[in-house]
């Protein structure tokens, strides 16, 4: 389990009203999981993780239960990115953490059906 940074409950709070910590974390199993699904995302774009999670471009309501898609563009290779984040809340045991999930380059076309089909939760101003 590796500490990534800490979230901003102002901005993260659309998705869940009573968040129990900032911390967000991101385990061994998931960080192999980004890198043999995802093999497009770079250790360069991998440090920016951070950045992704505390300046989001949007937050997109997702179907499931206390998670996020954080979608950010970056520019030091004009791609688009998703991460997937699942936020610790009230009703989770204790010891639990917020956690990425999962986190991916999205093209163009996807980034924008997202705005246009899924709930916008925030966006940055």
């Amino acid at each position: 389990m590796r500490f990534v940074c800490d979230l901003n409950p102002e901005i993260y709070n659309r998705v869940v009203p009573i968040i129990k910590t900032c911390h967000v974390i991101i385990t061994d199993k998931q960080l192999i999981h980004i890198r043999e699904r995802h093999p497009d995302i770079s250790e360069t774009v991998m440090e920016r993780l951070a950045e992704i999670i505390q300046e989001p471009d949007y937050i997109i309501a997702t179907e499931k239960l206390y998670t996020a898609n954080v979608l950010k563009r970056i520019e030091c290779n004009g791609k688009s990115y998703q991460l997937v984040l699942r936020i610790y809340t009230d009703g989770d045991p204790d010891g639990f953490q917020n956690s990425i999930i999962t986190f991916m380059s999205v093209n163009e076309k996807r980034y924008q059906q997202y705005l246009r089909n899924r709930r916008i939760l925030y966006k940055r101003e």
